[in-house]
């Protein structure tokens, strides 16, 4: 019987990566290391987990369960990568989000882990996640806009005492004119725990709805997800691609934390 955990993926700004970071950490977890993954759509106004994940008319939904209509168990879909989904509808009723963690919760007994897409909204949506969650991955981009968000969501999942892993720094190109990382822990107080780097086969997956880490997984990014996966399970991931070894052994790769 797993006894899992449930990771909260959360930011205040939409287009950072979260349903991304969502979607390949459940690859990543399920397909590299052998976990009992379950992803959930709680990002109940405008859910779209199911859309990256190739799952476009999905007849039960996380809206069903809780609305009361079906247990959790029965809304439960499988993706061919060997992970478990709980979707979202595209068009519903009005839910009870703070209903989330009593709903979910006692999957924990059967996954590994179970990791939760919020809403990008200062809402109810948002708190029900941290309230469902054991903790919080932050994720967001290297410019200001984005981290006065970052801050913001940093700031209210301590007044909910829901536990920040760390910050995730997505869609990073390397220019002078982002915001380093030691600037972003140190106005967050939080440490960087994954950097992902710009990588346009990320939307090349979007577009086939299969995670990055499946479709083109020795790309940058699918690389980094691994690691970032690895991270938050207390293992180490190997990059298989001999040249970045040797330009990382050399001092020429980027900078890991």
């Amino acid at each position: 019987m797993a006894d899992g955990k449930t990771i909260g993926i959360i930011s205040l700004k939409g287009g950072v990566g979260k349903t991304s970071s969502v979607a390949n950490l459940g690859a990543a977890l399920a397909s590299e290391f052998g976990r009992k993954v379950l992803v959930v759509d709680a990002n109940f106004s405008a859910p779209n987990l199911g859309l990256h994940l190739g799952l476009i008319n999905p007849k039960i939904t996380i809206h069903d369960v809780l609305l009361g209509r079906c247990k959790a168990e029965d809304a439960v879909h499988e993706h061919k990568a060997g992970f478990h989904l709980i979707p979202g509808a595209y068009v519903s009723r009005k839910v009870r989000p703070s209903a989330l963690n009593d709903r979910i919760s006692h999957l924990k007994e059967r996954y590994d882990d179970i990791v939760i897409d919020s809403s990008p909204n200062l809402n109810e949506e948002m708190l029900a996640t941290m309230m469902a969650s054991d903790e919080l991955l932050v994720i967001t981009s290297p410019d200001y806009p984005t981290l006065s968000a970052t801050l913001r969501a940093v700031r209210l999942a301590r007044q909910k005492r829901t536990p920040i892993t760390g910050i995730v720094l997505n869609k990073v190109r390397g220019k002078k004119f982002e915001l380093r990382t030691e600037d972003i822990e140190h106005a967050a107080q939080v440490p960087v725990i994954g950097v992902l780097p710009e990588d346009i086969n990320m939307l090349e997956s979007v577009s086939v709805a299969t995670p990055l880490v499946l479709h083109k997984g020795r790309s940058d990014a699918a690389i980094a997800y691994k690691k970032l996966a690895a991270r938050l399970i207390g293992r180490e991931y190997r990059d298989p691609r001999l040249l970045q070894r040797l330009k990382s052994v050399l001092g020429m790769g980027p900078r890991e934390k």
